[in-house]
């Protein structure tokens, strides 16, 4: 990729995303780390539709803690893995409980330690709570990274992340992430890109596009 490529992608992306934030629904640093653990193949709006409902009825932490997992999993049936997530918040609310007072920790060889929480969730939690730099790559932003040549489309999640770390501005890192993520999202589709609307059409590296 060269600099001249690199400046539009992100001028575009600023023009088009000036003050983009995540789109997961929360009030408490537990309430977020739930939220990005249902999020694993599940969209954010249905994640929402989920935890509005939760999050009402269990206002608190210690609320929380009266569910069973059957519970959640009974509330999770819309999602994706629910099973799996309602063994993962059942438990992580327990360790949060006994290990961190009912707080998130913000160090990421923690957050690695709950239940549910891979590098992309503990990469998210940290920018989202913490404002620490981290770059999380979910399908949205591996798609838009290998399109735009920040990566080959032979590149794992962890070469992404490192490539990414490695293009952008450490003070970048943050916005740029969200900004792929609406891109992805809401532009630059798996299956139905607006190719022609596409200012960066010239650069993109997807050999199948619609034009």
């Amino acid at each position: 990729m060269t600099i001249t490529d690199k400046e539009k992608i992100l001028a575009f992306l600023d023009q088009m995303y000036p003050d983009v934030k995540g789109e997961l629904e929360y009030t408490k640093d537990y309430e977020l780390l739930i939220a990005v653990v249902l999020s694993a193949q599940s969209t954010d709006a249905a994640v929402n539709n989920v935890t509005r409902e939760i999050f009402k009825k269990y206002s608190t932490f210690d609320s929380l803690l009266t569910v069973k997992e059957v519970e959640f999993a009974a509330y999770f049936k819309k999602l994706g893995l629910y099973r799996n997530k309602a063994k993962h918040v059942y438990n992580l609310l327990r360790i949060l409980k006994e290990d961190y007072n009912g707080s998130v920790p913000s160090a990421k060889e923690e957050l690695l330690k709950l239940p549910g929480v891979g590098v992309k969730t503990a990469n998210v939690v940290r920018a989202e709570l913490f404002k620490i730099p981290e770059i999380a790559v979910d399908t949205h932003v591996s798609r838009i990274a290998k399109r735009l040549g920040f990566a080959k489309f032979s590149d794992d999640v962890t070469t992404i992340e490192t490539k990414l770390r490695k293009a952008l501005p450490t003070e970048r890192y943050i916005k740029t992430h969200h900004q792929m993520i609406h891109f992805g999202r809401y532009f630059c589709k798996a299956q139905s890109p607006q190719c022609k609307k596409c200012p960066l059409v010239d650069i993109c590296k997807e050999p199948k596009k619609k034009l």
